[in-house]
């Protein structure tokens, strides 16, 4: 079950770095939206790629898997808008991904104990 955790967590995160490649025009405008430059999307989509194949592999994977759930709450505020329920729900999904990878975080420090 935790490699599969880990297989399922880093397929989302290089699917994002994908996303984020072919078609990079919805992060910019949420970026836009936020007052921030639209090209921090490619040091995200290069640290989407990076913590992805990290997660997958192996190096350090209790570190990658706190930094990509900071990441998670740090960019669920991206999609806080409370008049529209599917935003929302993406919010509330990034919080559930973020506790996710705290999961496998803990599962690491135990196995490294």
């Amino acid at each position: 079950m935790y490699l599969a955790s880990r297989l399922l967590l880093g397929l989302l995160f290089l699917g994002g770095a994908a996303q984020k490649a072919i078609d990079p025009a919805p992060v910019q405008m949420l970026l836009g939206l936020a007052g921030l430059p639209s090209a921090l999307v490619w040091p995200a989509l290069a640290f989407n790629l990076i913590a992805g194949v990290c997660l997958l592999t192996g190096p350090h994977v209790r570190l990658w898997a706190v930094l990509l759930a900071l990441y998670c709450i740090a960019t669920s505020f991206f999609h806080l808008l409370l008049p529209d329920a599917w935003r929302v729900t993406i919010f509330v999904k990034n919080w559930a991904i973020a506790g996710g990878l705290l999961a496998v975080a803990e599962v690491e420090r135990l196995r490294q104990a």
